[in-house]
């Protein structure tokens, strides 16, 4: 195993969170990863207050979790767990209010891959959140240090990138920001410990480590797709058959949402200035349209809800 990788007994073992601080988590978005976030705290006993400026969204996202509670019992790692679904559910809270995480010590932040969004986010968690807090960071390409700059204890902000869906994926990428301290990093490692998850740290550059590959190959993709070089499913099959993938690009990128990898890469374009990351036309015109993917229950596949 990776000496990168921080499964080191002796580091998790240690007390990295002081008993003064508060052990509630704050998941900031109800989308599509704050509800998989949400359902992975509350099934490994962390109290989590979800919050969303849209009620309706918090409903789906409430709803969405019940659902995959029954879902999940049939993996083979979650199938294994005997807390009673009321149990876990009794550890979410829902509110369209900030001021609810005050008491927060970890905030994981999911908000859309906009900074003017994110910019007027955590300059008000600022306000309301406890110097000790720690802050998560989970985006697709945006800089962990711009977002850092923002916060009175840049030193508290880490970048932890999870991954789709939440409650099945073992390995996080956690992103070391400019100024983010050991001690923030050891307290992320210790939650996501908590989960029963791994983490591999790397620098903050655009896309990390993950992202700035994975977009490319998604991209090209679709630039095949609208050159009918291809469908879409024998994209996807050519590269589950040939390369051993669990998913085509197609489908990943269906599943993540077409909005979300659309402004990843213009955030890759306007980080890198380099062509490779232009959005493909395709794209943009689908995200125009309202296909979005999984989300919208059409992208490159169709979706019955």
């Amino acid at each position: 195993m990776s000496s990168q990788v921080n499964s080191d007994l002796s580091v998790l073992s240690k007390q990295t969170v002081c008993e003064s601080i508060s052990d509630l988590v704050a998941v900031i978005g109800a989308g599509t990863m704050g509800t998989g976030i949400a359902h992975d705290l509350a099934l490994h006993g962390v109290d989590t207050v979800v919050v969303d400026i849209n009620s309706d969204q918090l409903d789906i996202c409430a709803k969405n979790i019940k659902q995959n509670l029954r879902l999940y019992q049939m993996h083979e790692v979650h199938g294994k767990l005997t807390v009673p679904r009321e149990t876990i559910l009794e550890r979410l809270t829902f509110t369209t209010s900030l001021e609810d995480i005050a008491d927060a010590g970890f905030v994981i932040e999911n908000v859309t891959e906009d900074w003017d969004i994110k910019q007027q986010v955590y300059q008000k968690m600022a306000e309301v959140c406890a110097p000790e807090t720690v802050y998560g960071v989970n985006t697709s390409a945006i800089s962990i240090t711009q977002v850092a700059s923002l916060m009175p204890v840049p030193e508290n902000v880490v970048g932890v990138h999870l991954m789709n869906p939440v409650p099945l994926k073992p390995m996080v990428e956690l992103i070391r920001g400019f100024r983010s301290s050991e001690d923030a990093l050891n307290r992320m490692r210790a939650l996501l410990a908590r989960l029963n998850k791994e983490s591999i740290t790397v620098e903050d550059s655009p896309g990390f480590v993950t992202n700035r590959a994975m977009m490319i190959f998604v991209n090209e993709a679709i630039f095949m797709v609208q050159e009918h070089v291809a469908s879409p499913s024998d994209v996807d099959t050519l590269f589950k058959s040939c390369f051993g993938h669990k998913m085509g690009p197609l489908q990943t990128a269906d599943l993540i949402g077409l909005d979300t990898i659309l402004k990843s890469l213009e955030v890759l374009y306007e980080g890198f200035n380099d062509s490779k990351f232009r959005p493909c036309f395709l794209l943009k015109k689908m995200v125009s349209a309202g296909k979005m993917g999984m989300k919208s229950g059409s992208g490159f596949y169709e979706y019955t809800q």
